[in-house]
């Protein structure tokens, strides 16, 4: 009975998507609760030491087919593996040092504004009219985000650091996101598997940061190991595999549009879980981000694949 469970659920994109979602949410809040426990670099290192490991095991018969349509590619893969894997992910870490839960989540949403403003200058792609509008509402409802509600605070840049930080970790996963067109025939989870190996290599010489400055702090108590393997496990690993399954039932263009739930969910776990304040001036912004990723949405689909 619990197999025929699992697999009604295999079939069920909203469940899956529902379930991907709340697992990158679920990273905002690893994110702050490693405060004083782990650092960012090491918790960098170890997640891709671990996704690396899992994938390498469940993708080991299909890579060495895969190895000979990366020729001439390495740079690229290694390009990818930067931008939307270890950089992301250091900023990602740094930025949960000195803002909340909420805004990580909100501010993600960023991502497939900077996508759009990505592919009209590299790629010189036309924008809609629907693509412009949703874009200018998700930036609106950004800056409202980090500005606390005070646009003032814009104008004399007293923003939280944070909350920058966190703006440059998505234009880093907004270019691995355009990468991903110069992107061989190969199937989702064994390019993961790759994409995987590049960033756990390049998360060594970042680490070397940490080790060299003395900040380095390794996992050492319950909390701090349940943190690095929450990371590992679910954001990193389980909600790839349940997206692209979403992805795999639904399509790119309606799986995408659940992304929406990642900063309502980020809200409400830093509101249960760490007691954040949630004011108005959040709720105003998750309704005009998520207006303008759903008018993105609509218009013409640019693909999207998260890996958070």
């Amino acid at each position: 009975m619990v197999s025929r469970l699992l697999s009604s659920a295999f079939t069920s994109a909203p469940l899956l998507l529902s379930l991907a979602t709340l697992g990158w949410a679920g990273n905002t809040i690893a994110g702050r609760l490693a405060i004083g426990e782990v650092s960012p670099l090491v918790i960098v290192f170890m997640r891709w030491t671990i996704v690396f490991s899992i994938l390498l095991m469940t993708k080991r018969k299909e890579l060495p087919a895969a190895l000979p349509k990366l020729k001439g590619k390495w740079p690229w893969v290694f390009m990818m593996g930067a931008l939307g894997l270890s950089f992301f992910n250091t900023l990602f870490y740094i930025a949960a040092q000195s803002t909340t839960a909420i805004n990580l989540g909100l501010i993600q949403c960023a991502m497939p504004m900077f996508i759009l403003i990505g592919v009209t200058l590299i790629l010189k792609t036309k924008l809609t009219f629907s693509q412009i509008i949703g874009t200018i509402l998700t930036m609106a409802g950004v800056l409202l985000i980090i500005s606390k509600g005070d646009i003032s605070l814009l104008v004399g840049l007293q923003i939280n650091k944070g909350d920058w930080i966190m703006l440059g970790a998505c234009i880093f996963y907004a270019g691995y996101t355009i990468g991903l067109q110069n992107r061989p025939d190969i199937d989702n989870m064994t390019m993961m598997t790759v994409f995987a190996g590049a960033a756990w290599v390049l998360s060594i010489p970042i680490l070397l940061i940490e080790v060299t400055q003395g900040t380095a702090q390794w996992p050492a108590t319950q909390l701090a190991w349940l943190i690095v393997l929450f990371i590992s496990l679910i954001p990193s690993f389980m909600s790839q595999v349940f997206y692209m399954r979403g992805v795999d039932l639904i399509g790119p263009d309606r799986a995408g549009v659940y992304s929406n739930l990642v900063p309502i969910y980020s809200a409400a776990l830093g509101v249960l879980i760490l007691n954040e304040a949630f004011g108005f001036y959040h709720f105003l912004s998750i309704t005009i981000v998520i207006t303008g990723l759903t008018v993105i949405s609509r218009s013409k689909p640019i693909e999207n694949h998260l890996v958070n």
